[in-house]
């Protein structure tokens, strides 16, 4: 076995999101899912923890040049930071986001009216990972953290202050948010069971 051979037989042995941001074609447009656990989409790189560590600009500088990646996805991550961390991580996709390229980011919903929506979703609520949020982001808080960085701020989907649901049109292969009015099954003829907060941050 050749030594290239034997470089690439190691690549295939781990996760497959490291064989990904090692080999992925720059001559193309650069879409990256952060947090991508399960998620396999057709023409996206994914990552993790494991292979990209949203806070260590060591892991970033390893796989990308600043100022190249086209769309950053992540459904359900920044919750699990805390402010600083979270703050951090945005700085950090805004140095590697290509301008005009933009951050799609979806969390629970912090103004969600219904009780048993945010007791499930909230910091050590009673939902499946919830022992692990760190913060309740509503649509005020998490733009301010954007905008303080740099981002220009596009409202998808969110609840108001008064309980009132905002949906813009938003494309799926742009970035698929499965926790979303049109695409999550516990949402049926008209009633809304589960949403996110759910921001497009473009980088100017």
């Amino acid at each position: 076995m050749s030594l290239t051979q034997k470089i690439v037989a190691g690549i295939l042995k781990q996760p497959f999101s490291l064989y990904q941001l090692m080999t992925y074609d720059r001559t193309k447009p650069v879409n990256m899912v952060v947090g991508s656990m399960f998620s396999l989409y057709k023409g996206w790189i994914h990552s993790d923890i494991e292979t990209l560590n949203l806070l260590k600009k060591s892991d970033w500088e390893k796989y990308f040049e600043e100022n190249s990646i086209d769309r950053i996805l992540a459904e359900h991550v920044w919750e699990h930071l805390t402010e600083a961390e979270g703050k951090q991580a945005f700085q950090h996709c805004y140095t590697y986001l290509k301008p005009g390229g933009f951050l799609r980011v979806a969390v629970p919903d912090g103004f969600n009216p219904s009780e048993e929506y945010i007791n499930y979703v909230k910091p050590g609520g009673t939902g499946n990972g919830a022992d692990d949020h760190k913060i309740l982001y509503n649509y005020k808080l998490m733009s301010g953290f954007l905008q303080e960085i740099g981002y220009t701020v596009k409202l998808l989907e969110y609840f108001d202050e008064n309980g009132q649901f905002h949906k813009a049109p938003w494309k799926p292969e742009d970035g698929m948010i499965r926790r979303s009015a049109d695409h999550d099954s516990r949402n049926q003829n008209g009633k809304l069971g589960y949403t996110s907060l759910i921001i497009d941050a473009y980088k100017s």
